[in-house]
């Protein structure tokens, strides 16, 4: 194969050429009496003159050139030339066979679609950095070259084969693709390990929660959810993101999540969780910004009571399958300060779920905010089964991916209507106490007529009397009307609790052996698993304590 006949019409030889043959045509005129050029050159100390990179041989630039060059020609790319560089790294090639057949490393590495392209287009194309069976890599081009007769047709064209080794760069590369999903994984590592590893489980709701990291990148961000019992059948909903990305928005999630359930215990109204966890979020990082919602379960009041930091409203589908979104946020994000938060409500009936969820979900670039979460409502009017059905169908219905490119938390919780015998085991009894010295006496009778119907052995039946005795005894000294005892049973407790309209908090405390008083709460926190206090919205008080069933009692 004559490779000058190629060498020809490689592009911009025949403009160099052209070049050439207009230096040489205008030589340089002097006037009379000067020195013929030649002479001059050679009377100056100036070295010899260098040749132009016109003047070199196509092939024997191509042969020292430490890439890999091949050239092909013709339909079937039959081999025109290959160099030194490529010889060595895949051994000696013959001159005029088949590519297909003779450049096996060719094929491996797909690219004789790409020199048809090459040949069928006259438009040079590149491949990015492909592993080739010697273990190296390269980034390859191919330049569609005519020959020398000047055919310009497909048939008449070969393809210019030039492979440059980036093995270094591909490796450098991939140390930083394994060094950013390492940091992904201590990112999302962090950030599950900080999450609850087991939910919490009511006595009167079901829940269920799923988590999913956002993106392939170390871009994991600051969702999170939680379940909080509070006692006396309460319960403690909360979600909320922190925002940005990383490590960072991870370990500021934590504290906040910790706090939430600090604030939890002191057993506040929603508002004002927010408003503690506002202050703290400020002190934490003053340019960090969560959002959050908090709320509360009584199973005797039949709503949801929450509290808004920005976050995005809390859906309900009722016992019809229609689904009612609650009010607007009740306040700004955590960390801005200034203002005072309100708590709203919303109804959760028997039969009803909600849905607590992070923007990930019902966020996204090309669409409206309010079209995501009119989306989540119809996916969760015809969502039904277990909280962890519902929850699952509710991210497929939102296209959540491995790859979506935000972190997504769902928090799904249902009070179940309970029918049959189920219902024998959840039940509920209350009096109204109108003070005097009748009202403790009236108090023990009622209770222990309550335990004996609920058929409560003996011990159990004994403690809860003793128990309602010294709760009402307790608010009737210090407590103001009006007041009421409240009994309620579920599948694994015994909840006693006593109202009243003063919002006195009592405290256990050491009577000393001549006190008269001071003793109520002392024997309470003694014979029952749990108790507590808390203040009412509407004024004064509630205290409450329990008493885990037998095994035999909740089944």
């Amino acid at each position: 194969m004559n490779f000058t006949r190629w060498s020809a019409r490689l592009p911009g030889t025949q403009r160099r050429a052209a070049a050439r043959t207009e230096q040489t045509a205008s030589p340089d005129r002097r006037g009379e009496g000067s020195v013929p050029a030649a002479r001059s050159e050679q009377l100056t100390d100036e070295p010899p003159s260098v040749p132009a990179v016109d003047e070199l041989r196509v092939r024997e630039v191509l042969d020292r050139v430490p890439s890999l060059v091949a050239l092909v020609h013709g339909p079937d790319h039959r081999i025109a030339y290959v160099n030194d560089a490529y010889t060595t790294a895949f051994g000696v090639r013959p001159l005029g066979e088949r590519a297909r057949e003779a450049l096996p490393e060719l094929d491996a590495l797909g690219l004789f679609p790409l020199l048809d392209q090459v040949q069928r287009s006259g438009k040079p194309r590149t491949v990015k950095s492909r592993k080739a069976p010697d273990g190296r890599s390269y980034t390859f081009t191919c330049t569609p070259v005519a020959q020398g007769d000047g055919k310009g047709g497909s048939a008449g064209r070969g393809v210019l084969v030039f492979a440059t080794d980036v093995t270094d760069h591909a490796e450098a590369a991939e140390r930083l693709r394994a060094s950013e999903r390492r940091q992904r994984e201590t990112a999302v590592t962090l950030q599950r390990s900080l999450l609850p590893q087991e939910l919490e489980e009511p006595d009167d709701l079901r829940v269920a929660a799923t988590y999913h990291p956002g993106g392939t990148e170390a871009a994991v961000g600051g969702d999170w959810y939680d379940v909080i019992t509070l006692g006396g059948g309460r319960t403690a909903l909360v979600i909320g993101d922190v925002m940005g990305r990383g490590v960072r928005a991870a370990a500021v999630m934590g504290q906040l999540r910790t706090a939430v359930r600090a604030y939890a215990r002191l057993d506040l109204p929603p508002h004002e969780v927010l408003q503690l966890l506002d202050g703290l979020a400020a002190e934490i990082d003053a340019n960090q910004i969560a959002t959050c919602a908090y709320a509360v379960h009584d199973p005797n009041e039949g709503k949801l009571v929450y509290a808004s930091a920005g976050h995005l409203p809390i859906l309900v589908r009722d016992e019809n399958g229609t689904v009612l979104r609650a009010d607007e946020p009740t306040g700004p994000p955590l960390g801005t300060g200034g203002w005072m938060h309100s708590s709203g409500s919303i109804p959760l009936s028997p039969g009803s779920t909600a849905v607590l969820y992070t923007d990930g979900l019902v966020e996204r670039r090309d669409a409206d905010l309010d079209e995501g979460i009119a989306a989540l409502e119809r996916a969760l009017a015809g969502a039904t089964g277990t909280p962890q059905v519902v929850c699952d169908r509710l991210v497929r219905s939102a296209g959540v991916t491995p790859d979506h490119d935000d972190d997504v938390a769902v928090l799904v919780l249902q009070h179940p209507a309970r029918t049959g015998p189920d219902s024998e085991l959840f039940r509920n009894a209350a009096l109204e106490l109108l003070g005097g010295v009748e009202a403790a006496p009236r108090a023990r009778a009622f209770a222990s007529g309550v335990l004996t119907s609920w058929r409560f052995p003996a011990d159990l039946h004994d403690l809860g009397v003793l128990a309602t005795s010294e709760l009402v005894a307790n608010s009737l000294q210090h407590g103001t009307p009006p007041m009421r005892l409240r009994l309620r049973r579920t599948d694994r407790r015994l909840i006693i609790e006593v109202t009243d309209g003063d919002d006195h908090l009592p405290r256990r405390r050491r009577a000393e052996p001549g006190d008269e008083s001071g003793r109520g709460i002392a024997i309470v926190a003694t014979i029952a698993s749990n108790w507590g206090c808390r203040r009412t919205p509407g004024g004064g008080k509630a205290v409450w304590c329990e008493f885990a069933l037998p095994r035999t009692q909740g089944t």
